[in-house]
């Protein structure tokens, strides 16, 4: 179908933005949507919403020191945003300077470390630890010199609060730039909660990339390129999905990067498990092979983000759950507040 980008449009005042968390992980509102409207409701009411024998879907990336500051060998400042790191010595990254780096150039850091500009392939930089740098795993030397990379509409410097609240709990593997942000409702008593309920539980990891914030530079969808991003379904994962299809169960996607990973290894009509890359951009017409319920927060306007949302639950139904959620002054985005979403199967 042929959608243009102000579809999905919304006026947000600026207040809603949620710019810390709540005190308590499981202490925000959830609004839930399903074919009969909206329900305001909080988030330790969840369980209420879900039945036995139903499947939470986690992705359990976890968030890494991703922003790093260094110069240029010519002394110009450079600011950059790890995008995937590939292997023990090299990254993708996004760089900011007043000169595009050159191949072959050299970048300083302040430990004494250095990359060289080995590649570009759009607005991405492939980089090499060199000199003193060689050796050193890039996950580890991230961890010593980088910073978390909290979202442009965050306007605080990630804090000691952030490093520990912007990760769900269940983080296990590295490799994220932006965290998975429909999790970091739980805390350890909540997904105890669910569980005692009866409610499956399974995982998967995709390593969110920095493309989640990137906006839609198109008018038509079409013309639009999807980022692409690693995810690993285990085979573990598949069977859970297999047992709770067999018993009438529910599949819940937890955040729109799970049913991303979950719906891409389906997509050639069998549910796959492995590793692989996906660049699917889900938007309204899309057909849903493995996701009945979706836990999410809200998300940017005009951003694939809400266009996958649309898709799940359709046009007309978020637009007024949108709008209902700014009349009563919901928080918006990564620290903002819940929502349930209902897939409406009569979408198309």
């Amino acid at each position: 179908m042929d959608f243009c980008t102000s579809d999905f449009d919304y006026i947000l005042p600026p207040h809603l933005i949620a710019q810390t968390p709540t005190a308590v992980r499981r202490a925000s509102r959830l609004l839930h949507l399903s074919g009969r409207g909206v329900q305001d409701r909080w988030f330790v009411q969840l369980p209420e919403l879900l039945s036995a024998g139903d499947l939470l879907v986690f992705n359990d990336t976890r968030v890494i020191k991703a922003r790093v500051f260094g110069r240029k060998s010519s002394g110009g400042r450079i600011e950059a945003l790890v995008e995937r790191v590939v292997s023990a010595s090299e990254a993708w990254v996004q760089i900011r300077a007043s000169h595009a780096p050159r191949a072959g150039g050299l970048i300083h850091f302040s430990d004494g470390r250095a990359w060289e500009v080995l590649d570009k392939s759009e607005d991405l930089y492939r980089v090499g630890l060199i000199g003193a740098g060689a050796g050193v795993d890039f996950h580890a030397w991230l961890e010593q010199v980088g910073s978390l990379p909290l979202p442009p509409y965050i306007e605080h410097p990630a804090s000691t609060v952030d490093a520990e609240r912007y990760q769900t709990v269940y983080a296990r593997n590295p490799g994220a730039v932006a965290a998975p942000t429909a999790g970091l409702h739980f805390d350890e008593a909540m997904m105890e909660t669910v569980r005692a309920c009866g409610v499956e539980t399974a995982s998967l990891t995709l390593h969110v990339g920095a493309g989640t914030f990137q906006p839609v530079r198109v008018e038509r969808l079409a013309e639009h390129h999807m980022h692409a991003e690693w995810f690993n379904l285990p085979a573990e994962t598949v069977e859970a999905v297999r047992r709770t299809r067999a018993r009438g169960g529910r599949v819940v996607a937890v955040g729109t990067t799970s049913l991303r990973a979950l719906e891409a290894a389906a997509a050639r009509g069998e549910l796959c498990a492995g590793a692989q890359e996906t660049r699917l951009f889900i938007t309204p017409g899309y057909r849903f092979q493995v996701v009945d319920r979706l836990l999410t927060n809200f998300h940017l306007p005009r951003s694939t983000l809400l266009m996958l949302v649309s898709a799940f639950a359709g046009m007309d139904a978020v637009r007024q759950a949108y709008a209902h959620a700014v009349a009563q002054a919901y928080r918006f985005f990564s620290y903002g507040d819940a929502m349930l979403v209902e897939r409406n199967k009569d979408e198309v």
